[in-house]
């Protein structure tokens, strides 16, 4: 709902009382999900532009230079208040969506990335939306031919009421032969292709912009879309079959706020008319309103010159798509929308599309970061306990209902970014951040998400492009929450900055909390990196391997895997110096070993990924050497020690008869059986087993 204050705004701009639909336009054009009302100002800190940057943010996806032949076209998207309401439904529009958004530029979608945030996964409920959620991905995902190539999965309760679903979507198009949003010509014809407009999903976007309160399941059903995964990969061909014609002037998918939301945001530079009867509907007695705000899925909006309009008609017929010639191109900066005759909406299309009103919240400092208390256990209970623990156990249950290999460009899956070829080089992707971390210095830990995800970049030799993010937080009007939004947003900017990392595109998701479980999330700025490199030379493990670890850890276990398991609190990781991976890069470029960074799990956790069969040995104190998630550090698995100009440390061998670590300082080993390891790294597959 509009606020007092907006509504009065509306009608001293209009001098009137406002329409029905044009209630409903401001009330989604408006909202936090449509306008960044409450973040526009932080937006700007970020860098976003690059030698390689062809598009930055404000389309629906970016666009940046991979090759002289070859562009990415690349953005991310949030679905969290419809996935917690409608879990496979909420998850699939999700993908929906953020294909559809890098379609629209002309680009064929290659690859997704879905980094997930749930509550603790023993509950039962966490359970069934994980469950749902991830076949909502995979039944669309497979369905399209896009592969679902990365992803993350945090566990914690303050997503007991409010998961998350982010999701990335990657696709390449010519550098020079690339779509954009905006109008380009008065006169022009605007032309709705795709699936018949139904009540479903209207409202979409305010209902984003609002806690999830008691009861959400069954008040907000009607406000989550309904996706025909079937229809999308016609649209896909057809879309891009349009694009090759030459004669699409711009695209734009249909997404928050429906036919209202993409036409006047498509037509913002010059104006709309738009003739609501003629879209082609799913049932009959819709009225202007819920036609223009439904927010339907599969359905694209392109500007076309009038001798043009049906040879696109044609293609959609082609591929069994329906399709409407709706509006027009208007010279006057306004926005209209008839219906059978009678105007129903009449605007300044700049009043709907950047009049909202900024919000400036209070901020107050805050802090999640616990004074450190060494854990009771002893240390191989703690090893099971952290190896056991669903970030760092296998997420296999998961990773196995998506097709990889669609498309034949995947390379891995890797253990820290995913490896596609393109062209004779690689793609290299990786997402998602350490909300536990960040909870305890938004900054310091926000930078690391930066440096994390390049630090995955690297061990497979990509160096990063472009970043994408989705700010997911709660409630802005909470002074703490937005002093996390404003230290996250300097710590983002920081590292990028710093790394030359341009932020090209993403979204902000307000308002995560719940009334019914008293939650509010932990702040999770979600990243989405992508990245370039050559063809790495194959290297095969084998038994008599050398393990080497680069960089020194100190006793940093706040956010930690270990603090999640024990509750030991202390000091979340300093930011981290990004000059060490240059080294780590080349050295993975010339081949010869493997690489894997030091993160969640520590060493321990770094250790079972790369070796779970060796022999090492603890030079210092065992706490820290094994749990602490100290950034800068990574573990070498190679045949003799690479030359760097860095400080290199030989811990152990690969010895083929599971892990044993001997700490020095009081001669304990610790041994970690192949049996032990297989039942903490099945964690996730069995509580899943049941569902």
């Amino acid at each position: 709902m509009l606020s007092p204050d907006d509504l009065c705004c509306i009608q001293e701009a209009l001098g009137r009382t406002p329409t029905e639909l044009e209630i409903a336009c401001f009330e989604n054009l408006w909202s936090e999900h449509c306008s960044y009302r409450s973040t526009r100002r932080l937006l700007k800190m970020l860098p976003t532009t690059g030698d390689d940057v062809l598009l930055g943010p404000g389309d629906d996806a970016a666009i940046v230079r991979f090759s002289d032949t070859l562009a990415l076209a690349i953005g991310m998207e949030s679905h969290n208040h419809p996935s917690y309401v409608d879990p496979h439904d909420g998850a699939a529009t999700g993908v929906g969506g953020i294909v559809r958004d890098v379609i629209s530029m002309g680009a064929r979608p290659i690859a997704l990335m879905d980094p997930l945030y749930f509550g603790t996964i023993d509950k039962e409920k966490n359970q069934y939306l994980m469950e749902h959620v991830v076949a909502g991905i995979s039944g669309y995902g497979n369905c399209i031919g896009v592969p679902v190539v990365r992803g993350e999965t945090v566990f914690d309760s303050s997503y007991d009421g409010n998961p998350l679903v982010n999701v990335v979507c990657v696709g390449i198009v010519h550098p020079e032969k690339y779509l954009t949003a905006r109008v380009k010509k008065p006169g022009n014809h605007l032309v709705l292709v795709g699936s018949s407009t139904g009540r479903d999903g209207i409202g979409g976007a305010s209902f984003a912009s609002r806690d999830l309160g008691e009861n959400a399941e069954a008040e907000e059903r009607p406000s989550v879309q309904i996706g025909d995964p079937f229809t999308e990969k016609l649209l896909i061909e057809a879309i891009l079959e349009m694009a090759a014609t030459g004669h699409v002037v711009a695209c734009r998918d249909l997404g928050a706020a429906g036919l209202a939301g993409a036409s006047s945001e498509m037509c913002s530079t010059f104006g709309g008319h738009i003739f609501a009867e003629k879209v082609h509907q799913r049932e009959g007695g819709m009225n202007a309103t819920e036609i223009m705000v439904s927010e339907s899925q599969e359905r694209m909006l392109l500007e076309v010159a009038p001798e043009h309009v049906q040879i696109m008609g044609e293609i959609a017929e082609k591929y069994s798509l329906k399709w409407s010639d709706v509006g027009r191109v208007i010279a006057e900066q306004k926005y209209v929308v008839t219906f059978h005759g009678d105007t129903v909406c009449d605007i300044p299309i700049d009043l709907l599309t950047e009049g909202a009103p900024k919000c400036m919240w209070p901020s107050k400092p805050s802090s999640a970061k616990r004074p450190y208390t060494k854990p009771a256990d002893d240390i191989k209970t703690l090893c099971l306990k952290v190896l056991a623990h669903p970030e760092v156990a296998s997420r296999a249950w998961i990773s196995e209902q998506y097709d990889h290999d669609v498309q034949i460009r995947t390379i891995s899956t890797g253990r820290d970014a995913a490896v596609l070829r393109l062209e004779d080089q690689t793609l290299t992707l990786s997402c998602g951040c350490n909300p536990r971390q960040i909870a305890i210095d938004p900054y310091a830990g926000s930078a690391n998400a930066v440096y994390e995800n390049a630090a995955n970049l690297a061990c497979m030799g990509g160096m990063p492009l472009c970043i994408v993010d989705c700010l997911n937080f709660a409630s802005p009007e909470n002074p703490e929450v937005y002093w996390q939004l404003e230290e996250s947003m300097k710590g983002l900017s920081l590292m990028a900055t710093t790394m030359k990392i341009p932020v090209v595109g993403g979204n902000v998701s307000l308002y995560n909390e719940s009334e019914e479980f008293g939650t509010r999330i932990l702040p999770t700025p979600s990243l989405g990196m992508a990245g370039k490199g050559p063809v790495i030379p194959s290297f095969a493990p084998a038994e008599g391997d050398l393990l080497v670890l680069l960089g020194e850890a100190g006793p940093h276990f706040g956010g930690s895997i270990l603090d999640a398991v024990c509750g030991c609190g202390g000091e979340a990781p300093p930011m981290a110096d990004p000059d060490i991976l240059e080294a780590v890069r080349t050295q993975v470029r010339l081949g010869g070993l493997l690489v894997t960074d030091i993160s969640q799990g520590g060493l321990l956790g770094a250790l079972t990924s790369l070796a779970p069969d060796a022999e090492v040995i603890c030079e210092g104190d065992i706490l820290t050497w094994l749990f602490s998630e100290t950034y800068g550090r990574f573990l070498i698995r190679c045949r003799g020690v690479p030359a760097m100009d860095h400080p290199l440390q030989v811990i152990g061998r690969c010895t083929g008869q599971g892990l044993c670590v001997t700490s020095k300082a009081d001669n304990q080993a610790i041994r970690i059986s192949r049996e032990e390891l297989t039942s903490a790294d099945d964690t996730l597959r069995n509580l899943m087993k049941h569902q």
